[in-house]
């Protein structure tokens, strides 16, 4: 289990990586949230590195779009 801080980290890290990501695009983000937490609990918790990850699984998402 994460705690409180860590948890605030990764939510605050998934909504600037998908600031430009609609709301309504839940596949999208729920890939780059399932990252970006698969990092964390490997113990990647560095803001860069997360943003990094996050970036990285946004570059992969499914979306309608592409």
């Amino acid at each position: 289990m994460l705690d409180t801080a860590t948890t605030a980290l990764l939510r605050a890290v998934l909504d600037e990586v998908c600031e430009s990501v609609s709301q309504s695009e839940i596949g999208a983000r729920t890939h780059v949230a399932s990252k970006i937490l698969e990092a964390a609990t490997k113990g990647e918790i560095s803001p860069e590195g997360l943003r990094k990850v996050g970036r990285d699984a946004l570059s992969h998402a499914p979306t309608m779009w592409r």
